[in-house]
C-alpha cells in the first residue's frame, strides 16, 4: 500500500519536473554569406524561450555552439550591434540582460543596451534587439534576458515569438573564433544568423545611392569652381 503511494508521489514529481523543463527552442541555423562564404556553416546557436507563471513574462536564453572544421574547433559567440534579437508576438519590453563567456580568457561580455526594433542585416526587422558595448572582447557565449508583454498575456512558450516579414523569429550577430576564446586573439570572421526565413541582401542599393551622391557632389564642385 505504501509502495503505491510512493510511486504516485514519484510520478507526480517527475511530471512537475517535465512541466518546468518545457521550453520553445529555436536553432540559429541560417548564416549570411559572410559566415557561410568563409566555410562556417553552423548551426551557430540555440535559443530557448520559457514562459513564466502568469503569462506576462518570458525568459530567453541564447546559447552559442561550436563547430569542428578541418580538425580545429571554432567557437561561435554573440557580440556588438544586434548581438541577439527576437521578434515578439505583440509588443514587449526587455530587461535583466546578462551575458557570460564560458571557458573564455580575458573576455568580459557587455555591458548591454536595449537596441529597440531594427533591421538585423538581411534577416529583416526584429521587434527587440540587444546591443553589446563593443566587439570581440565584449562578446558572449550565453545571453539571457526577460521579455515582458506590454498588454495581455502569452498563452504558451511557443506563442511568445512570431515570424517577422522575412520568416525569422530569432537572429544574432555572430563572431567566430578558435576555441577557447581568448582576448589576445581576434574573431576569424563576423556575420549574422537566424533560425530561418528568407535572407534579403542589400543588392547594391547602398552602393548605388552612395555613387549617385558622390556624383552630385562632384558636379556641384565643378559648378562652384567655374
Amino acid at each position: 500500500m505504501k509502495t503505491k503511494y510512493i510511486a504516485a508521489v514519484l510520478i507526480a514529481i517527475a511530471c512537475l519536473g517535465l512541466q518546468q523543463a518545457k521550453a520553445a527552442t529555436y536553432t540559429l541555423s541560417q548564416g549570411n554569406s559572410a559566415l557561410t562564404g568563409a566555410g562556417f556553416t553552423g548551426p551557430y546557436g540555440t535559443v530557448s524561450v520559457i514562459l513564466n507563471a502568469g503569462g506576462t513574462t518570458a525568459t530567453v536564453t541564447f546559447t552559442a555552439l561550436t563547430q569542428v572544421i578541418g580538425g580545429t574547433t571554432y567557437q561561435y559567440m554573440f557580440g556588438d550591434g544586434s548581438s541577439v534579437a527576437v521578434n515578439t508576438n505583440g509588443a514587449a519590453t526587455v530587461s535583466g540582460i546578462s551575458g557570460t563567456c564560458i571557458g573564455c580568457v580575458g573576455i568580459t561580455p557587455g555591458p548591454y543596451t536595449d537596441g529597440g526594433s531594427k533591421n538585423v542585416d538581411g534577416f529583416g526587422v526584429m521587434s527587440n534587439t540587444i546591443n553589446s558595448f563593443d566587439g570581440f572582447t565584449s562578446a558572449a557565449t550565453v545571453v539571457t534576458f526577460t521579455l515582458t508583454k506590454t498588454s495581455g498575456t502569452w498563452a504558451s512558450d511557443t506563442s511568445v515569438l512570431t515570424a517577422n516579414a522575412n520568416g525569422a523569429l530569432v537572429a544574432a550577430h555572430i563572431f567566430v573564433t578558435t576555441s577557447p576564446p581568448n582576448a589576445s586573439s581576434s574573431a576569424n570572421v563576423t556575420g549574422f544568423a537566424a533560425n530561418g526565413g528568407s535572407f534579403v541582401p542589400d543588392g547594391g542599393t547602398t552602393v548605388m545611392l552612395l555613387g549617385a551622391a558622390l556624383g552630385a557632389l562632384g558636379m556641384a564642385r565643378r559648378f562652384l569652381m567655374s
